[in-house]
């Protein structure tokens, strides 16, 4: 791109400085703690920065300091939506406090999340944020303040924990499936940390009511994988008459399964899932799910990494948020 027969150049600190009539130590000064400048300078250097376009250059800014402002998320996989409200949760505590977040998207796999971990630090992140399931070689050693969001089969050492409590969750499904009057229901289920949790607060549940479980585990928690464990499940079991499903995604599958079969929902099945993601939000499916409260589980993580930042010597810690149940019309009671 040209200007006025010239190649444009981004404005620099430089730029700014001479229009506002200031030196480039002062409109420093005014991008990193503008409370120290008077009010007329301020101004004046904001009206610069306005009219030149100008853009602060984070690699400049790190160089000058011993952080980047830049916080690590590695997620398990892009497919599975519940992740998006973590990341809102996140942000609305960092944003305004200049700090970026960095994704990275593991995939399952020993050797994806060491590469996706090994590239954030390489970027000098200032911290992590691990929502996935953590390689072998993290759990001995976390190298910079480090939160796992969501129970996972291990935690690093002096690692944070906050999470959803998958328990609680995993039970409230059963009971509200229970409560409708079913008692020939499914349980698609994965073999990740999360699951498991979801799997044994369920299974407990419908001990209690003295009510068989009825289980299709899978080794993933993709759509492809609630389509095939829903598929086994009504093949072996035609009698259920609902499936509580690991999370959205899985649910998404049984639902696709269910319609391959001529049947409809909640006519003849029931379908519940877990996470209330934004598929279960989506007026289409308006999928009942459990809420695990994925934007507050990023904002505490946020917070907590934040004062572990500020203070090394704080103590790792533990944290469950309570799900709630978010009701819809995929649920119903069951046909005599």
């Amino acid at each position: 791109m040209t200007l006025n027969g010239r190649k444009a150049q981004r404005p620099t600190i430089y730029d700014v400085a001479k229009r506002a009539g200031v030196s480039p130590s002062l409109v420093s000064l005014v991008l990193q703690n503008p409370v120290k400048v008077s009010d007329k300078r301020r101004e004046a250097v904001e009206a610069a920065i306005l009219e030149l376009g100008y853009r602060p250059s984070r690699a400049a800014t790190t160089l000058a300091s011993s952080r980047t402002k830049s916080i690590g998320l590695v997620i398990d996989d892009y497919r599975n939506l519940w992740f998006v409200d973590l990341l809102r949760g996140m942000e609305s505590v960092l944003s305004d406090l200049g700090y970026q977040v960095m994704l990275a998207d593991s995939r399952p796999g020993e050797n994806r999340i060491k590469e996706a971990t090994d590239g954030l630090l390489a970027m000098h992140v200032d911290a992590l944020v691990i929502a996935a399931e953590p390689s072998e070689s993290m759990l001995a050693k976390t190298w910079v303040p480090t939160v796992v969001a969501g129970w996972r089969k291990g935690v690093p050492a002096g690692a944070d924990l906050i999470t959803n409590d998958d328990d609680g969750g995993g039970g409230m499904a059963a009971g509200h499936l229970l409560g409708l009057g079913h008692t020939r229901i499914g349980h698609l289920s994965g073999s990740d940390g999360a699951s498991a949790h979801r799997r044994a607060g369920f299974r407990r549940r419908m001990e209690e009511a003295g009510v068989d479980v009825l289980v299709a585990e899978s080794g993933g928690t993709s759509e492809e994988d609630g389509y095939t464990s829903a598929c086994w499940l009504l093949d072996q079991h035609p009698e259920t008459t609902a499936v509580f499903a690991a999370n959205d995604t899985m649910a998404l599958g049984a639902l696709a399964a269910i319609k391959s079969r001529g049947l409809s929902v909640p006519g003849d099945i029931s379908v519940i899932g877990y996470d209330n993601s934004p598929l279960a939000k989506s007026r289409y499916l308006d999928l009942t799910s459990v809420d695990n409260r994925s934007d507050v589980v990023g904002v505490d993580a946020a917070r907590t990494l934040l004062a572990r930042i500020q203070d090394p010597a704080i103590g790792p810690q533990q944290k469950l948020i309570e799900p709630v149940l978010a009701v819809r019309s995929t649920t119903a009671q069951p046909v005599s």
